[in-house]
């Protein structure tokens, strides 16, 4: 069955009206969630929000800003009730796609050293590892956390 349910999957540009939906996931998913209004403003600058969507519920996000020749993944998520199904691999692809679409050189996203199944997934997707954002995530206790940054080289054809 939840093959048959991932074959449904599609993808397609995020709307406003997809907000209330998203930010259930974006809560569920992240302990420091994004606001729907860095969302909303997100979709009003212009920048590429999609969803991965079922008939009946969206189960996956991305919001990818080009500019200058590069793009960047500035949020990427699948709702965890649907994780270990491909579906952040098929969302990092479409990012790249739109990336490629867009005649960009690289794409970069930035990754908690935390969320290593995220990390590897990039990895082997064919992200590299070209630094760090010191004390960049907010974490608990009053905390930071660093952040990997990843790039994506695309070659021209």
């Amino acid at each position: 069955m939840a093959a048959a349910a991932d074959a449904m999957a599609m993808c397609r540009p995020m709307r406003e009206a997809d907000l209330g939906e998203i930010m259930v996931i974006e809560q569920r998913a992240y302990e420091f969630p994004w606001t729907q209004q860095i969302f909303r403003d997100c979709l009003r600058a212009g920048y590429h929000g999609f969803v991965l969507a079922l008939p009946a519920e969206i189960i996956g996000y991305f919001m990818l800003s080009v500019a200058a020749g590069e793009a960047h993944v500035l949020n990427i998520c699948v709702d965890p009730a649907e994780q270990c199904h491909g579906h952040g691999r098929r969302l990092i692809n479409r990012a790249i796609d739109l990336a490629r679409w867009h005649r960009v050189q690289r794409v970069f996203l930035e990754v908690r050293p935390s969320n290593l199944a995220a990390a590897h997934l990039y990895q082997a997707i064919g992200f590299n590892e070209i630094g760090r954002r010191p004390r960049y995530y907010p974490a608990r206790n009053n905390r930071r956390e660093d952040a990997l940054v990843m790039a994506y080289e695309l070659l021209s054809d």
